[in-house]
């Protein structure tokens, strides 16, 4: 599914149902040993995903922990990310020397539970978008893709910069005739090879009961 978003460079693995949690490291049993087992599931079958998606670019199976921010772990040489939802599971990797930073993101298509959180992670320009393209395609839960565009803004964005970007940082344009969307950032962007990048540009699919969107940042 998630390969139909993500150019040649980027390795992909997905998964629809969950492994035995016998295929962690011990390592990675450490991190989730007192969790519950939902969270178990889906931190070792995303593991999982992310070994196979690996395994396309040389590396052998190793544990992949969590850092400090919870953020994935990569290998030396290696950019990516993970994401897992309700019945879904997802890892797109790719060697630093042909793309700078990796955003992922999945959730259901389905409305968010408490209506009060679309005005938290959505400007008022953002709402705006919602409200005319959920006239145009219904079956699509706009404010789901919005949030997970933003989730996929923040993951391509912290392997940069090491800080926290809210909701309210960054501001999208959705474009539904090639479902691409432009991330403006709203505050100063991180500097690479002497230029600021000033936003972000991706993609997205609905399908499988899923919105998936996805950021990549070439070198």
């Amino acid at each position: 599914m998630i390969e139909k978003l993500l150019p040649a460079p980027v390795r992909t693995a997905e998964a629809f149902d969950d492994a035995p949690l016998s295929e962690m490291f011990p390592e990675e049993w450490a991190q989730v040993a007192n969790a519950v087992p939902k969270r178990q599931r889906e931190f070792g079958t995303v593991r999982g995903c992310a070994r196979r998606a690996l395994a396309e670019l040389g590396f052998a199976p190793a544990p992949l922990l969590p850092g400090p921010n919870r953020e994935p772990q990569w290998p030396d040489g290696v950019v990516g990310a993970m994401t897992h939802c309700a019945g879904y599971r997802a890892v797109a990797v790719a060697r630093a020397g042909e793309v700078r930073t990796i955003g992922l993101d999945a959730e259901p298509n389905l409305p968010l539970n408490d209506p009060g959180v679309v005005d938290l992670v959505t400007l008022p320009e953002e709402r705006a978008q919602i409200r005319r393209l959920a006239a145009l395609q219904p079956e699509v839960c706009w404010e789901r893709l919005v949030f997970s565009a933003k989730e996929s803004v923040y993951k391509a964005w912290f392997p940069l910069t090491r800080r926290w970007l809210d909701f309210e940082e960054a501001l999208l344009t959705l474009d539904p005739t090639n479902a691409t969307f432009t991330a403006r950032l709203l505050v100063p962007g991180p500097v690479v090879d002497g230029r600021e990048l000033t936003e972000f540009s991706g993609r997205w699919l609905v399908g499988s009961g899923l919105v998936v969107t996805a950021i990549v940042e070439p070198v």
